[in-house]
């Protein structure tokens, strides 16, 4: 669905910066202005999936007819870094701690209720970004966001204890993000409601032959939605 409506997105995300980019700057933003670099902490809600891609097994297999990935809650909690890159460009970094669910159900035949793999994470995430910025408007900006983000999973080691017979998912994860957001200048401080996409890049499923669960699957990729509100100054 994301990459149907993707070129929607992008547009909708260019005139939302555009539409902030007439103004002239005053009051609480030219104090931080004068800042080179400044921090903060960022707290946020997220919902999380997978994007699961059969492998060619699936057709022959006859314990497993359905398999889909369900959203899960979580929080993040972290701390913000950034560096000025002229008037308009940021470059950011964002130390966080994620808690995260996501949710793996498998049908077989005859019957009506899902078994769940569910996927509980706490991810140390390291996400570099670039920040573009539209010109302040009534001690507000406008802005989009563009990056990576590496992840390792601590709770990993706690899950490879259990049973050979529970899917395995790999404790390190690569992801590119996007987003957008609003500044808001106060005396103090900078309040900045932000909401992100981040998709995984790499596959995060351990193989095991000997476990239908995983036969079935080619590849699992880790996709989130976030919605942060930083406090910077």
């Amino acid at each position: 669905m994301l990459f149907v409506h993707r070129k929607k997105i992008i547009t909708t995300l260019l005139l939302f910066v555009a539409a902030f980019s007439f103004g002239q700057s005053n009051y609480n933003y030219l104090d931080f202005q004068q800042k080179p670099y400044y921090f903060g902490i960022t707290l946020g809600i997220n919902r999380s999936d997978y994007k699961v891609f059969r492998s060619n097994k699936f057709i022959n297999n006859d314990s497993i007819i359905r398999v889909e990935s369900v959203q899960g809650p979580g929080f993040n909690l972290g701390i913000v870094t950034n560096l000025k890159i002229g008037d308009y460009f940021d470059f950011r970094l964002l130390p966080t701690l994620s808690f995260s669910e996501r949710n793996l159900q498998y049908t077989a035949p005859k019957t009506i209720i899902p078994r769940e793999r569910k996927v509980g994470s706490v991810m140390v995430e390291l996400p570099f970004q670039v920040r573009f910025k539209s010109a302040p408007y009534h001690d507000k900006r406008a802005f989009v966001i563009a990056g990576v983000k590496y992840s390792f999973d601590v709770a990993n080691e706690s899950r490879t204890r259990q049973a050979d017979e529970i899917l395995k998912i790999s404790p390190t994860d690569f992801a590119v993000e996007m987003g957008a957001g609003v500044q808001f200048f106060f005396p103090f401080f900078i309040f900045s409601p932000e909401i992100k996409y981040s998709h995984g890049i790499g596959n995060v499923l351990l193989h095991n032959e000997a476990l239908d669960q995983s036969t079935v699957l080619d590849k699992v990729l880790s996709r989130s939605f976030t919605l942060s509100f930083h406090f910077e100054g």
